[in-house]
């Protein structure tokens, strides 16, 4: 099985939109910016996750994306099940009824092709049921022992992230 490209770039943006502060959002330019993806591209995922609840969609000049729901509460598979559909990765076709010596009728025993396929994608959807965005985020904290990947997001939210309360409170101190 194989996974479109647009799943690891979901991936990757929920778990950078799990860094933002809590009032904040992140255009879909920033994100494409900061993976090296292209941004139409990246959009049409974006617009999936809002579809399926993961992503709150944020418009005007303050807009952009922000999570829907508390990182501990989107699986992985939350956001493949966003991008891929929720159709079985496998779709057995019962072709032993088919070709010059097909079984006639429906078949008595079930394919165990398609029970194997369908025993297998039960798993690796169990699993990836159980790792949630805050998971993620927690184990690349971990693993970042000299801090120069969580210095590079910091740096970026702190340049690219749109926080409406702050710019409101900037604007009225302004005014005076």
């Amino acid at each position: 099985m194989r996974f479109g490209d647009g799943v690891e770039q979901a991936i990757h943006s929920v778990v950078m939109l799990s860094a933002l502060s809590a009032d904040a959002a992140l255009p879909a330019a920033a994100l494409a910016e900061f993976h090296g993806v292209s941004p139409s591209y990246l959009l049409k995922h974006l617009q999936s996750l809002v579809g399926a609840g993961l992503l709150v969609s944020l418009s005007g000049p303050a807009g952009g994306y922000r999570l829907a729901r508390p990182a501990e509460k989107i699986s992985v598979l939350d956001i493949v099940l966003a991008i891929e559909g929720r159709e079985p990765a496998f779709r057995c076709a019962e072709i032993r009824r088919r070709g010059p010596d097909p079984l006639p009728g429906v078949p008595t025993m079930p394919c165990e092709i398609n029970a194997v396929m369908l025993r297998a994608e039960r798993a690796w959807r169990s699993e990836l049921a159980e790792v949630s965005v805050a998971a993620i985020a927690a184990q690349v904290a971990a693993h970042d022992q000299d801090g120069r990947v969580a210095a590079r997001r910091c740096a970026f939210l702190d340049r690219r992230e749109r926080r409406p309360a702050a710019r409101a409170t900037l604007m009225q101190g302004e005014a005076k």
